[in-house]
Parts: structure tokens; sequence; C-alpha cells
């Protein structure tokens, strides 16, 4: 309790135990969840033991009417002991899974959804159609286990992160990333491979 209090000072420390007793009562298994806190979709939202989000932390799950999911079906799907910081947007139609041990640096952005496609013909994706008009076109994420997501990373639709991965800073992840992998820049490419043999990080 005293290394709380001279972290946070007496209001933060406050503060700290009202989110802890609201997510007792209201998100559990969570571990804490700070206010403000943002959800929508919560039906179709979860999360394991030992979740903790930072400020300002969004949450948005809505069924895309272009694909098969059930209603009932769990769009966003979040592992154990996952820690958000403050202004995570994760944000899903379709499906964004998230594994156990995962971190997630502030201001990130995580989505499985454009508003229009981009890479083949599509009469209603023109710069004619308004974007709020265009259809969502949905591809899933999958964020394995052990991850680190630095500050400011945005996750892009039909992603795969692989286990134990790391992303760098302000990176933009348009393309699958291997296990084991440190990746970095706009678009993320892979920068270093940890060699399990030789127990150490290695340039690619």
């Amino acid at each position: 309790m005293h290394n709380l209090f001279q972290n946070y000072g007496f209001i933060g420390l406050i503060r700290i135990v009202i989110c802890w007793v609201l997510t007792k009562l209201f998100y559990r298994p969570a571990r804490l969840i700070r206010k403000p806190f943002y959800i929508r979709g919560r039906k179709s939202i979860s999360w394991g033991e030992g979740f903790t989000t930072g400020v300002g932390t969004r949450l948005d799950a809505f069924s895309n009417t272009n694909n098969n999911n059930n209603d009932n079906d769990k769009i966003i799907v979040i592992g154990d002991r996952v820690q958000i910081n403050d202004y995570v947007h994760i944000g899903a139609v379709e499906s964004i899974r998230i594994g156990d041990d995962v971190l997630i640096a502030s201001r990130v952005f995580i989505s499985d959804h454009n508003h229009g496609q981009y890479d083949n013909y599509n009469k209603l994706s023109n710069p004619d159609i308004p974007p709020i008009d265009r259809p969502l076109i949905s591809s899933p994420v999958v964020i394995e286990d052990k991850v680190w997501l630095g500050e400011g990373v945005c996750i892009l639709p039909g992603v795969t992160i692989g286990r134990g991965a790391v992303i760098g800073a302000g990176s933009v992840v348009t393309h699958n990333i291997p296990i084991d992998s440190i990746a970095v820049g706009v678009p993320a490419k892979v920068v270093k491979i940890y060699d399990r043999q030789l127990g150490k990080w290695t340039s690619k």
C-alpha cells in the first residue's frame, strides 16, 4: 500500500481502489479495469484472468452483416494476464484473438476491418462514395502469446503476429510477423530474430 501511495498519490490511490471495486463487481475475471473504459458489444467480448487496462481503453465489437458470424460468438477474445495501457482502441466486426501474457503499450490501434476494399476492383469503394457509406471489409487478426506491442502501434486487418514477437513503437503492421522476431517501421519489417540455439537476438 505504501508503494501504491508513493506511485499514485492520495487521489490516484482512491481512483485505483474505486476502479478495483468496480472491476470485481462488473468485469470479472479481470484484474483491474481503469476508468474511463468504453465498451460496445459486451456480449461479443471476453477476457481472461488477470486482464488489466489503462485509462481510456475502448473495445468495440459489432457483427458485420457481410460475414457469417453467429451473434452469440465472441468477436474479441482476450487471453489471460493481458495488460493494455492507456488509450488503446480495439475494434472488430469479425474476429480479433489476443493470446496470453500479451503486453500492449499506450495508443495502440487494432482493427480487423476497413471501410471499403482497395486491393481490387470494387465499385462501392471508389473515391466518390463517402467513406462511411463504403462496405465494411474484414479479415481476422491474431496476436499470439507473449507478444509486446510498443507505443502507437497500428495492427491492420488480416494480420497474425507470432508468439513472442515484439513490434516497435509507431509501427504499422500490414503483413504477418513470424514468431520470436522484432519488427519495426511503416510498414513493419522484421529486423531481428531470436536464435534459440544461441540464446540471443540476431540481426536478420
